[in-house]
């Protein structure tokens, strides 16, 4: 295991830096955006579009070891209230890490490039929060939400005619992300074609 795999770091060592990863808006993060890395970067994507995650925050607090100090990447909320300590990592993790979050009493996981990377469902995460930063206004959103009441599902190519008071794509987006409309992330790549839905609230 590198230090620099899990950020792991001496006493008198600082939090990470203000360093800018893509992309910028966050939905459901609480407090400072730091990301240590792009790997971290990604798998808040991934908890920005996860329905049982309420809330996370960033780089929450440190886990002392005999020598070393660990600062982990995320503590999130679960809307069970279930709260866990997550690190992005390459292949594996560091016991002594899971056992000092246990310690303090956190469950800890570390999520691989792999869990992270596999299916679509990052690359449609990334996608989806370019427009994290709009809010569909009132009219477009009753528009919308009504034609699915009267037909049940349209597709993207569809619903964007709906929109008159924002740009299209964002107002689509930003629905998704308010989980106000449901798209399936994980069967392929947001297109045309993909079936838009009320979403579950």
């Amino acid at each position: 295991m590198s230090s620099e795999s899990f950020h792991t770091r001496g006493r008198d060592s600082a939090r990470a830096e203000r360093i800018f990863f893509p992309p910028r808006a966050t939905i459901k993060c609480a407090g400072d955006r730091l990301f240590r890395s792009q790997a971290a970067r990604d798998l808040g994507c991934l908890l920005d579009v996860d329905p049982e995650v309420e809330s996370w925050a960033c780089q929450p607090f440190e886990l002392k070891m005999l020598d070393r100090i660990h600062i982990p990447d995320f503590l999130v909320t679960y809307s069970t209230t279930r709260r866990c300590l997550l690190d992005a990592c390459e292949t594996g993790g560091d016991f002594a890490i899971s056992e000092a979050a246990a310690s303090m009493g956190y469950s800890h996981r570390f999520v691989t490039r792999e869990e992270r990377e596999g299916g679509w469902r990052l690359r449609n995460a990334r996608d989806l929060l370019r427009y994290g930063n709009y809010r569909c206004p009132l009219g477009d959103r009753i528009r919308v939400i009504a034609e699915l009441d009267e037909v049940g599902s349209f597709s993207v190519a569809e619903g964007l005619g709906l929109f008159r008071e924002i740009s299209p794509m964002a107002g689509l987006a930003s629905l998704v992300l308010q989980r106000i409309l449901s798209v399936d992330l994980d069967e392929e790549l947001i297109n045309p074609d993909t079936v838009v839905r009320r979403g579950e609230r």
